[in-house]
């Protein structure tokens, strides 16, 4: 696996590693809204998935997008890709927002779900990689058109921010 995706697998598993079932449940006790520790767990698999079938669809294509950022994604790119500040409050669109699970799973399980996600995922950005180097290959929704490294560190700091709100739900419930 890449090194960064490697990067991602290590901070979560430091969050969730020791994890029962009924603590991945547990969310922050100020908002009954927010995700629990396994519904993060699963956005984060969900947009492993979803950024997989976005560039196997460019791979179909053959080519990379010609699409270039606008003004305020060139600022999100900045901020998120390079600085590495991922915003807080922006709400997940539906495609990558978890629902309510029917199993609950330990940390160990959530671990390994996100190795086997990131496992897939890594395959389809080599392939991508191969295919279109260095250049813009993909569009994301928000942060506009990304090379394959540019959406690796994406997930990177992305991933990062989740690690720290599941970290900030251990702490609250002493954990």
């Amino acid at each position: 696996m890449h090194v960064v995706f490697d990067q991602i697998e290590q901070a979560l598993a430091q969050v969730l590693t020791g994890l029962d079932s009924r603590q991945t449940q547990l969310r922050t006790a100020d908002c009954a809204e927010r995700w629990t520790i396994q519904q993060i767990v699963e956005h984060l698999n969900l947009t492993y998935r979803s950024t997989q079938d976005t560039m196997q669809a460019r791979l179909a294509r053959g080519r990379p997008t010609r699409s270039r950022p606008s003004f305020s994604q060139h600022a999100m790119q900045l901020a998120v890709i390079h600085v590495g500040f991922f915003p807080k409050g922006r709400r997940a669109p539906s495609i990558v927002t978890p629902a309510e699970p029917d199993v609950l799973l330990n940390g160990e399980q959530l671990v390994a779900s996100i190795h086997q996600n990131l496992t897939c995922a890594d395959r389809v950005f080599e392939q991508a990689e191969t295919a279109f180097g260095d250049r813009r290959a993909v569009t994301h929704h928000v942060v506009g058109p990304l090379s394959i490294p540019q959406w690796r560190r994406f997930h990177l700091i992305h991933g990062r921010h989740h690690a720290k709100q599941i970290l900030a739900i251990r702490r609250e419930h002493g954990f």
